[in-house]
């Protein structure tokens, strides 16, 4: 969440009281499934598959805190899990079904099973013993987020309806070097097409241009949350064919007539991942033509 001197500054821009942009989760008409569905990928939920996967995670943390010499980094070098993906099953974060093969197998190895059936009858037969109930308070559920964001939402509102700190002195402002340039509009492309690609069509809108975007740079429309809540469907990104993606960052990669945004990542031998939340995939970029690769240097969430 926002800090409250960010509130501030976001209410004085709108002209509005700072506590107005809090949520208030205990009011009648609200919904938090329907604030939140904007943020997700539309899929159906699959109530049971929800459930296997809380009772997955629950048994994966039990295997780990039951075994003191099964550590994080042992998981890693003899069962092939990274630590990443090893907290998100551990947290449920989404159903076995949309686990790649690695992590499937993975699993199975942890478990010491040799199929999908045999890992769900594994884990059902631990539940049924009473060997998962210590473990599965500790995974995360709504009425634990409800709690912490109620909590915090009181927090915040005690603070901005205190005195806010005083403004220091501002700072005398130095003459220009020269003059500013005008501000450069870029255009943006982009339509929702299957399997998580953007297709390279003309939207009619524009995206003002970051100071470093090259003369190539474009706008893409994000039209899906294919690497989840934090980069919303309404997104507009700005692409930079003249710069190569880097690690900790976005990239685009050029799929037939359409981009592919996706997240970027080191693996444990060096190369360049990326990796798409909606569809799951994972894809070399060190492997891809590198003109059909652009960073994303900028993103506005409107």
């Amino acid at each position: 969440m926002a800090r409250p001197d960010e509130l501030r500054r976001i209410a004085a821009a709108l002209d509005i009281a700072p506590t107005e942009l809090l949520l208030d989760i205990d009011a009648a008409d609200f919904d938090i499934a329907a604030w939140a569905a904007p943020f997700g990928d539309g899929a159906q939920l699959d109530l049971e598959e929800e459930r296997f996967a809380v009772l997955l995670g629950a048994a994966l943390r039990a295997r780990r805190t039951l075994d003191p010499a099964l550590t994080i980094a042992v998981i890693e070098r003899d069962f092939a899990l990274p630590p990443v993906n090893l907290s998100r099953v551990e947290n449920a974060q989404k159903p076995f079904g949309r686990w790649n093969a690695a992590i499937h197998n993975a699993l199975f190895a942890l478990f010491g099973v040799t199929d999908e059936a045999a890992l769900r009858a594994e884990v059902e037969q631990r539940h049924a013993m009473g060997g998962l109930d210590a473990f599965l308070a500790t995974i995360a559920n709504p009425e634990t987020r409800i709690a912490r964001t109620r909590e915090r939402i009181a927090e915040l509102t005690m603070a901005l309806n205190a005195e806010p700190p005083a403004e220091p002195a501002p700072a005398v402002a130095l003459p220009l070097a020269g003059p500013v340039g005008a501000v450069r509009l870029l255009p943006v492309f982009g339509v929702p097409l299957p399997q998580g690609l953007i297709g390279d069509q003309p939207t009619g809108e524009t995206v003002e241009a970051p100071h470093i975007a090259g003369v190539r740079a474009f706008g893409i429309k994000v039209c899906r949350a294919t690497l989840g809540g934090g980069l919303p469907a309404q997104a507009t990104v700005v692409a930079d064919p003249d710069r190569l993606p880097l690690p900790g960052g976005l990239a685009a990669l050029r799929e037939g007539d359409g981009w592919r945004l996706l997240s970027v990542a080191s693996g444990r031998d060096g190369r360049m991942i990326g990796y798409s939340v909606n569809p799951d995939m994972e894809v070399p970029l060190d492997d891809c033509d590198p003109s059909s690769l652009a960073a994303i240097v900028s993103a506005v969430f409107l």
